[in-house]
């Protein structure tokens, strides 16, 4: 596989487009406007000087795409993982107000017991990697889990409060 070249193009008075092409020679970019707000462009396959489409993100739905696209790299690594070490999966749980885990440090919640361990916790688009013990999570939070199936279940069941 090889490397994809990124194009960045300084736009003055407008902002940064990052732009590459595809496998399949489609050339596709990111215009990022100096007010944070972001265009998902993608170029005419005849003129790859004019935009075919362009689409206006938030900065938010911005960082969810970009969070959908490293998720999906994330679950591709995890099938490799899978299929080395068996049963490890990996999992995204979303803290709710009202779960047992909302305000909660790490340690009280004995995840342990259920062999999952907490590899990183997503909170306002900033990633804790490892967070230690005594982290504290708050309602919004996306916390990553490693484990067994059964195990992530469990896990899944105390944080919300009914294990």
């Amino acid at each position: 596989m090889s490397k994809t070249q990124i194009n960045e193009t300084t736009l003055p008075g407008v902002g940064v487009r990052h732009d590459f092409v595809t496998e399949s020679e489609k050339q596709v970019g990111v215009l990022r406007h100096h007010s944070g707000r972001l265009d998902l462009l993608v170029y005419d396959d005849i003129d790859p000087d004019r935009c075919q489409n362009t689409i206006a993100l938030t900065e938010n739905e911005g960082r969810v795409l970009g969070e959908l696209l490293g998720a999906m790299q994330v679950v591709k690594s995890t099938s490799v993982i899978q299929q080395s070490i068996g049963e490890l999966v990996i999992d995204w749980i979303e803290v709710a107000e009202h779960w047992t885990c909302a305000d909660k440090r790490i340690d009280a919640l004995r995840l342990s017991d259920t062999g999952v361990l907490i590899v990183a916790v997503i909170r306002d688009g900033e990633t804790t990697p490892i967070p230690r013990r005594d982290f504290e999570l708050h309602d919004g939070d996306t916390v990553v889990v490693i484990g067994t199936p059964e195990g992530i279940k469990r896990a899944y069941a105390i944080m919300r409060g009914a294990g």
